[in-house]
Parts: C-alpha cells; sequence; structure tokens
C-alpha cells in the first residue's frame, strides 16, 4: 500500500531520489514493513512497493538499489558528549590498556609527540581492567611527562588523574580544601594523590587553556565522522561538567553554527545545556527545540549524583566494597529546594530538563522532585527524562511509567559495568541495575544512547548489549540478569522512536514515514532475523540524511 503525502503539484516533479528494492523497517505502525520509499528535498514523500515508488520517478530523480539489504531509520544518540569523544579521538587512548604499566607506557608514548606545556587530556581509562584493581597516582606518571601538564578522566568521566604540574599549575596542594560534590583523593600524609572526583576535578580543570576556535572546529568534525560512519545521524549532545560547562557549551555551540555556515555539518544536534543557565533561556524568551532541523537548544540538564565506578553515585545503603560510603549529592543537589526551584522556573518557562541519576537513592530524589512539579504545576507535555536511570529500588521501577518519566538508558554500561558491578553493589540491588525491561514494561519510554566518549557510538554493540546483554569478560554467555534483554525489535524502536520523544522531535524524526526528514541507515545484514549474538558484528553500509548520501 502506498503512502504518500498530497501534494499541490504532480509527484514526479518533486521526487529527488527512490530508493528500491530494500527491506525498510519504517517504525510506522499503519506500514511496519516496504519495499521502497521516496524522497523529495530533505523529507519522505512516499513509501510502498517497489512498483507504487518506481512510478513516481521523473527523469532527473536518483534511483539507489538497496539489493534486498535491510534498512532501518536513522539511528537517534539521545546521549553523547561530542565535543569531548571528538578531542578523545586525537589524544591518548587508555580505555583498553590492561594495566599499571600499559596506562603509564600509553601515556609516556604520547607525551614524546607532543610540545612542551602542551595539556594532555581526556584518555577514558579503566582501572577495573588492570590487576590488581587500583586507582592511579601522579607518581606513576610524573617522571615521564615532566613539561606536559595531564587530566586525562576515567571512562566514565566522573574522576581524573592530574599529575605533579597539572596540580601545581591549577595552585592543588595538601591545603587545598575538599569540595561540596566532589572528593579530592588523598595519601596518609593527606597530600593529593591526583585523583578528583566530579565536582573536585573543577580543581584542575580551571587551569587547561580554553580550546581555540580552530581545535573545536576539529574535534566537532572529526565526531561527526565517527558518528555518521556508524549510521548515528542524531545526537542529544550533552555537554560538559563542572564550573566550565557553560562557557564550554557555548563555544561548542558557536562551533556547530561556524560549520554549518560553512556547509560542513550535517549531524542533527540538540545541544543541552546546564540547569543553572535556564535563566539566560528564560531571559530571552528562548523555549526547548528553539533552531532549525540541524540544530536546537533550549533544553537543560542537571545532576543528582556521580557514577558507580568512582564510587560516587548516591545510595540507599553503602556500597558492598566501601562499607563507609554511599556516595555523595552532586553540586546541584547539595541544596534539593534550590535545585527544585530551578526545575520549577525552567518548566514553566518551557525548557525540558533531563536529570543525571546513577544511585538508587539519587533516582529516588528525582522521581521525587518530578512527581512534586507534575502536582504543582498541573499536567504538561514536560518529556521528564532520568540520564542513565542506572539503579532503582524495586518499588521506583514503576513510577517511571507513572510520571510519563523518560528513562534514557546507555545498554553498553551493562555489559561493561556488568564485569564488576556486582562487587560493589552486591547480588540483590543489581537485580534492579540496567533493568530495561522492567521500565519498558513498566510503561516508561526507553530513549537509547551510549554516553560516548564514555562507551562506543556504535549503536550495533548498543542493540548487540540490549538485546544479549553478555558482559565484555564473557562470564555471561546467557546474559548478566537475562530478564532485562529486550528484543530487537525493542532496542531499534528506542534507538529511533524512543530518542526522537525523548527530545520532543518525534514529529519529524524516529520512523521512516511521509513528512519525515529522510534520515536512514543500510545494514550489512538483517538484524531482525539473525541470532542476537551476530549483531555486534553487523555494519552500517550506507547512512543517508536529508535525502543526501553521506556515507560512504
Amino acid at each position: 500500500m502506498l503512502v504518500a503525502v498530497l501534494l499541490s503539484r504532480p509527484l514526479f516533479a518533486q521526487v529527488d531520489m527512490i530508493a528500491l528494492h530494500g527491506k525498510i523497517w519504517t517504525e510506522n505502525p499503519r506500514q511496519p514493513e516496504a519495499e521502497a520509499l521516496a524522497i523529495s528535498g530533505h523529507r519522505i514523500l512516499a513509501v510502498g512497493s517497489d512498483a507504487e515508488i518506481q512510478k513516481l520517478a521523473g527523469p532527473n530523480t536518483k534511483v539507489i538499489d538497496l539489493k534486498g539489504s535491510r534498512v532501518v531509520p536513522g539511528f537517534n544518540d539521545a546521549h553523547v558528549h561530542f565535543f569531548w569523544g571528538g578531542q578523545g579521538l586525537a589524544s591518548v587512548q587508555l580505555t583498553d590498556a590492561r594495566s599499571r604499566e600499559e596506562f603509564v607506557a600509553r601515556i609516556a608514548a604520547f607525551a614524546k609527540t607532543q610540545p612542551p606545556g602542551a595539556w594532555i587530556v581526556d584518555g577514558n581509562w579503566d582501572e577495573q581492567k588492570w590487576s590488581p584493581v587500583e586507582l592511579p597516582r601522579h607518581d606513576w606518571i610524573d617522571a615521564v611527562t615532566p613539561h606536559n601538564p595531564v587530566w586525562v578522566q576515567r571512562t566514565d568521566g566522573h574522576q581524573i588523574l592530574a599529575n605533579a604540574l597539572a596540580m601545581k599549575l591549577a595552585g592543588v596542594d595538601k591545603n587545598t580544601k575538599d569540595v561540596v560534590g566532589g572528593t579530592i583523593v588523598r595519601d596518609a600524609n593527606g597530600n593529593p594523590t591526583g585523583i578528583f572526583k566530579d565536582a573536585a576535578k573543577d580543581l584542575i580543570t580551571r587551569a587547561i587553556p580554553p580550546p581555540t576556535d580552530a581545535q573545536v572546529d576539529a574535534a566537532l568534525l572529526a565526531a561527526q565522522k565517527y558518528a555518521l560512519d556508524n549510521g548515528v545521524t542524531s545526537v542529544q549532545d550533552m555537554g560538559f561538567t563542572g564550573t566550565e560547562a557553560a562557557d564550554m557549551e557555548a563555544r561548542v555551540v558557536r562551533g556547530y553554527q561556524r560549520l554549518m555556515a560553512e556547509g560542513k555539518w550535517k549531524v542533527r544536534v540538540a545541544a543541552r545545556f546546564p540547569l543553572p543557565e535556564g535563566a539566560r533561556y528564560r531571559a530571552l524568551g528562548i523555549m526547548t527545540n528553539f533552531g532549525n532541523d540541524t540544530l536546537v537548544i533550549g533544553s537543560l540538564k542537571a545532576f543528582a549524583d556521580g557514577s558507580l565506578g568512582s564510587a560516587t553515585a548516591w545510595f540507599e545503603q553503602p556500597f558492598d566494597d566501601q562499607p563507609g560510603n554511599r556516595g555523595l549529592p552532586s553540586e546541584d543537589l547539595a541544596n534539593p529546594e534550590k535545585f527544585y526551584a530551578e526545575l520549577k522556573a525552567a518548566d514553566q518557562a518551557g525548557n525540558h530538563i533531563a536529570t543525571h541519576a546513577i544511585g538508587d537513592h539519587a533516582n529516588k530524589v528525582i522521581l521525587d522532585l518530578y512527581e512534586r512539579l507534575e502536582k504543582e504545576d498541573g499536567p504538561a507535555d514536560r518529556r521528564l527524562r532520568i540520564e542513565h536511570a542506572q539503579t532503582l529500588r524495586p518499588e521506583d521501577i514503576a513510577r517511571f511509567g507513572q510520571l510519563h518519566v523518560i528513562a534514557s538508558v546507555q545498554p553498553y554500561h551493562a555489559i561493561d559495568d556488568g564485569r564488576w558491578a556486582e562487587t560493589r553493589l552486591g547480588h540483590e540491588r543489581a537485580k534492579s541495575t540496567y533493568a530495561f525491561r522492567s521500565l519498558l514494561d513498566s510503561g516508561a519510554t526507553l530513549a537509547f544512547g551510549t554516553d560516548w566518549f564514555v562507551a562506543p557510538i556504535n549503536p550495533m554493540l548498543t542493540i548487540y548489549a540490549a538485546t544479549t546483554r553478555r558482559t565484555l569478560d564473557g562470564k555471561h554467555p546467557d546474559g548478566w540478569f537475562p530478564e532485562q534483554k529486550l528484543t530487537v525489535e525493542q532496542a531499534v524502536h528506542a534507538y529511533t522512536v524512543g530518542s526522537a520523544y525523548a527530545e520532543s522531535q518525534d514529529d519529524i524524526k524516529g520512523s521512516l514515514e511521509p513528512g519525515k526528514l529522510a534520515d536512514f541507515d543500510v545494514l550489512s545484514d538483517d538484524i531482525f532475523h539473525i541470532d542476537p549474538a551476530q549483531i555486534e558484528n553487523v555494519k552500517v553500509l550506507t547512512t543517508v540524511l536529508g535525502g543526501e548520501i553521506v556515507r560512504p
């Protein structure tokens, strides 16, 4: 059955491209699958059979032969840190370092390629891959980085290692006081070891020179290539943390605009500013999705706590492996009433809100505040989100559906953290961590993302993680808490329609149907008809964005 937009002039005069002979997964419940589609300008004109679509072609229509390949809507990553990710592609690579010795050797080798005084940043190390598992210290790397300040972060982005030179430039020493919402890790004599967690990271970050426009543009272009190579046509950029967040986000948004003006920018971006910046939005009258099909602003991001890996996530009970520590609230949430006042002001001004919450207590507190907002201000299409929604009290799972709170989740974290999470949480608490199926069954909307730079941006790895829950160490071949697995159909829906809904753009993207943006991917295999364990090997052959082939 042909589904087409009614137009005021003949269809054939407006058809710029047709794609034929495919297996098109539309995400349109009225027409779940099709063979072909037609595109006019940047949008889909019609979806139907090969014969129906072929009739619409004119003499100048570009024709794509899909050759029986599976086609899905363009993937929409609901949670990335785009500049950080792009910048990290050119920095020292520490994610897969398997030991202290390899960690040090990689930093030493990279330092030799840098001019004196240049900061070494990012890195994304993971001490859980080392034996023994231990946090790094500045004295490990001081000798190999005497002329380069170092600020390398853990893979979760919630703690960094600074070398002695970085601490000296930042004016940090034994006498530096602790900060609200963060931790300075110290040795037995009270000296900083070089590890700074959450809000304490700012003590070092403030000493790093801001990137130049050229550096911003280079990082964004590197990020864009990586995204398009993996079939990601839309991203929701969650930006930065700490006191420099607003300034950095502004630099990056200017970078997006520069590249758009130069005709170099393709990926669709929804950029979020920190919650405290809501006052600027309100002063200018900016609401959510102010912008165009390529770049929108107006939504806000807040933090409730830290991370599980850094043991700064906020829990009801202490960590199993750290009996005296139950994490801590974020700097944002240190004053709950002030935090709520900012939520309320943003909500009333039409700015949608997403809040990072990892620990079960952090999630409870945010759900409580969202519920209070609903009661005080009345029903509205708020699209309230919790980013990560990682560890939940069983009784809070149903509240997502009841309160219409979107669970913006990153399945790759489950197969990564699943290697060690039970050491920190114990088996019982781990049962309701990364509880994707339970959330979906509660009536919640799932929006899928990666948290890139924290995890690979590759959607196939995300779908593989959601449908198999096979941890990266190979110890759970049938899945870590397999009752939380999703079907491939559910995973793709969360990565397309769910993500579009979460950014309030489901009217123009997320599904392949007339009137919506012509963003889609051609896959090497039919992910709906292969063993989910094989999905991690599937490739994106072609990426189409707005009717333009942008890869290969």
